[in-house]
């Protein structure tokens, strides 16, 4: 068995980021020293991207936004899918990644990063979501390591909470799509994509892990959704005796 080599370890707020190399083509890349991604295992990284630019890739010259970087896998299967005129912004926390994926890692992906449709910036995906116009993007991707099961009890969560898809509801074009990757199906993290305002499916890409794809649809404007309030009958008349049946 060929050992791993390290090439290179980054220190983060969330631990020691590590890229990993065995042989020539396969890498990894640890968190903490848990295993984030794998250079072997990537369709639901590329589905995530696909099934959201297939949806808009007939106009003219679509704007994309990506929320991590990874291995750039994503970001390969959203230039295979878009026209040439497309614009992807691609938001990274870790410059280093950036600079892997420029390096060692663009063989895997025929140098995504290094594409001139790709443009990314070092900084967090909720605030440039946050700090987007109305309508800025067509597709939004978030394809984080943490998806939104471990958040569903997270109502304020920054990247699946009710007021950052509203966030993203607002920042999509009218039939713009907000893709989301999850490391399993949540049926309350569905419900919260449909409270939003989102026409949501859920795709399982296969692979050797039960992943899935949330694809959520902006079909018109957002307006806030009010619950509908329950109206009581007056004291006097809630507190008069019910007829006895005959």
């Amino acid at each position: 068995m060929v050992p791993w080599k390290v090439l290179e370890t980054v220190s983060t707020t969330e631990g020691q980021l590590q890229l990993r190399q065995r042989g020539e083509r396969e890498f990894l890349i640890m968190i903490d020293g848990r295993v984030l991604m794998t250079s072997s295992e990537r369709r639901s990284e590329e589905a995530v991207a696909t099934l959201a630019c297939i949806e808009i890739a007939d106009r003219p010259s679509p704007r994309v936004l990506i929320g991590g970087l990874g291995m750039a896998y994503t970001v390969r299967a959203a230039l295979d899918a878009l026209p040439k005129k497309a614009q992807v912004v691609v938001s990274e926390l870790t410059p280093q990644v950036e600079t892997w994926c420029r390096g060692p890692l663009a063989p895997l992906t025929k140098g995504a990063a290094l594409d001139r449709r790709v443009k990314v910036v070092i900084k967090d995906v909720s605030r440039v979501i946050e700090d987007a116009r109305p309508g800025s993007f067509d597709a939004i991707i978030l394809d984080l390591y943490e998806g939104p099961h471990a958040a569903q009890k997270r109502l304020n969560d920054p990247f699946y909470g009710r007021m950052a898809l509203q966030r993203s509801y607002n920042a999509l074009s009218i039939g713009g799509v907000l893709s989301i990757w999850s490391e399993e199906v949540n049926s309350v993290f569905k419900k919260r994509m449909i409270d939003a305002g989102f026409s949501t499916t859920v795709s399982h890409p296969g692979g050797s892990r039960a992943y899935v794809v949330y694809l959520g649809k902006r079909e018109e404007p957002y307006v806030r959704r009010e619950r509908p309030v329950k109206r009581h009958a007056p004291y006097e008349e809630r507190s008069r005796p019910r007829k006895r049946r005959s």
